[in-house]
This record gives C-alpha cells, structure tokens and sequence, in this order.
C-alpha cells in the first residue's frame, strides 16, 4: 500500500463536508457530480449514449472488447442521487480491464420515485441484454454503495420472476441493510471519511419508507438461495463494512458461492480513486479477472 497515495484521497475526503441528513435531494446530486468531475479522465475507452425504454443508458468499451460479454454496472448515491456523468469515469475504468462491454443506466431516483422503481430500471436494463441476444451466461452485474445492494436486489427480483440469472455478480461496498443494524456504523465513524448513519438514515427514508426493510430494500432479509457467484468487496475503514460481512455470511449459509475481500485501510468505494490510488487499480483488476473467468462461458 502507498501510503502517500492514500493520504492524498483522505485529504481530498477530509475537503468535502460529510453529508447528513437533507431533503435538498437537487444540491445533494449537484454535491456528488461536483466532487467527483475533477477525476482524471480515462484513455482507450469509448462511451456510446443509448436509450432503454425511457431510460438513459451508455455503453462503455474498448476497441478490442468482446460484444457478446456485458457487464450490466447500477452506480450508487444512496438511491437518490448520482449518475451516469459521476459514474462515468469508475464505469470507464472498469471497461479497460473486463473482456467485454459495460453497460450503466441511469435509473430512477427517490424520493421522487419511490422503491422499487430502481430495481423495475435494473430488471428492465437486464430483460434489454437478453432481447438484444446476450446470453444469461455472458452476463453479469455489479455496483457500488447503493448500486451494490441494487445489484443484490436485482439479482433477488430476476430469481423470483424465474428469469436466468446472469454468470456472476460484483457488488462494491454494498449497502444491504437499509434497517442500519450494523455494528461498524459506530465503530467505522470516525474512519469513514465519506459516509454517515444519519445520512444512511436520510436515504432509506427518502427511497423506501417504512418498506425499508422487505427483502428487495435490504437484501440480508432476503433469502438468497439460487444467487449466482458473488463478489463483494469492501474497505476496512467503512461505516458499511458489516452490511458486507453479514451479505457475505447469509450468502455462504444459503450456499451461494461467494468470495469477500476486505481491503485494509481503505475508504468507501475506493476504486473511485483507481486513477491514483494503487488499491483502487488493483481492486478493479481483481475483480475484472474474477468476472472474466466466469462470463461468457458456455451453460
């Protein structure tokens, strides 16, 4: 670990005020584009726009990628804020190292659409891929903070339709447990530079109301039987970091497979940071290799 690379993101975190409680949902979504437009940008990738439906969507790739591999990729912003455009360039980074195409969309957003509304989005990004003719088993799924439980969640409401679930699935720093039960969102407090329980709060409360913790909201109150490999990674310095562990645990119980790295010292969603921060490159590329070992092989 370089811990002058380190020390500059902290220093870049310790430079934006920690998000609390709002109901300025419009200011909240300008905060998070504007923190993260100063990312530097990402050579050898290109980004196709495209509509799903209603839904704004793009297309990520290299020259070289496969077309028939796709990584369907649900950002986070704690379900009411974030976007294609402060995705962007994590979607970009991820792009260059797996053998295929990443496909982000832009779902809709609390409070002004309520739970489930994400998860109808996501269902519908993923029913695109299948018409389009990309097989189940040439597909997979991942996201950060929200998008990690939104992948999840997607993952649930696919089984229970009795729709073929994709090769694998990715969640980064997933937030899984809307209730806010962990441990780690008092013990992680003072480490985590980015995320808050009363903020965690806020947003449960703006998505899902009191439906906050039915299975499809928070996934750990799910049962995950018949989910398709899962990695999950997570950073020890998050408030989050149990939502992770306990995933991971029911998960196992169920008999998913499922892998769970937890990277010292680092921050919520560090692969933000890939750019400049080693543990952000290389954890991209391990999960970049774990997914290509697994799409687009033959069922």
């Amino acid at each position: 670990m370089s811990a002058a690379e380190l020390e500059m993101v902290n220093s870049m975190l310790r430079a934006i005020p920690k998000e609390g409680p709002t109901d300025d949902w419009p200011k909240a979504r300008a905060n998070m584009e504007a923190a993260l437009e100063a990312l530097p940008p990402v050579e050898g990738v290109s980004t196709t726009a495209l509509k799903i439906g209603d839904m704004a969507a793009e297309w990520s790739q290299t020259a070289d990628a496969s077309q028939d591999r796709v990584l369907l990729y649900l950002h986070g912003g704690g379900y009411c804020a974030g976007s294609l455009k402060t995705h962007r360039t994590l979607v970009a980074q991820i792009a260059k190292s797996f053998k295929g195409r990443v496909l982000a969309i832009d779902y809709r957003l609390g409070p002004e659409n309520k739970y489930p509304a994400a998860i109808d989005d996501a269902v519908a990004a993923y029913q695109f891929l299948l018409k389009e003719g990309i097989k189940p088993s040439h597909i997979a799924i991942a996201g950060d903070s929200a998008g990690g439980g939104l992948t999840v969640a997607t993952l649930l409401a696919l089984r229970d339709k009795k729709i073929a679930l994709p090769a694998a699935a990715w969640p980064i720093s997933p937030w899984v447990d809307l209730e806010g039960r962990g441990a780690s969102l008092k013990s992680k407090a003072e480490s985590d530079l980015i995320v808050t329980a009363d903020g965690l709060h806020n947003y449960a409360k703006a998505y899902a109301g009191a439906r906050r913790g039915e299975g499809l909201a928070s996934p750990v109150n799910a049962s995950l039987a018949g989910l398709p490999p899962l990695l999950i990674q997570v950073g020890s310095a998050e408030v989050l970091l149990d939502d992770s562990i306990t995933l991971a645990q029911k998960a196992a119980a169920a008999d998913v497979e499922v892998k769970l790295e937890v990277w010292p010292h680092m921050p919520h969603v560090w692969h933000i940071f890939s750019g400049f921060l080693t543990e952000g490159h290389d954890a991209i590329g391990n999960a970049t290799a774990w997914l290509n070992a697994r799409v687009g092989q033959s069922k």
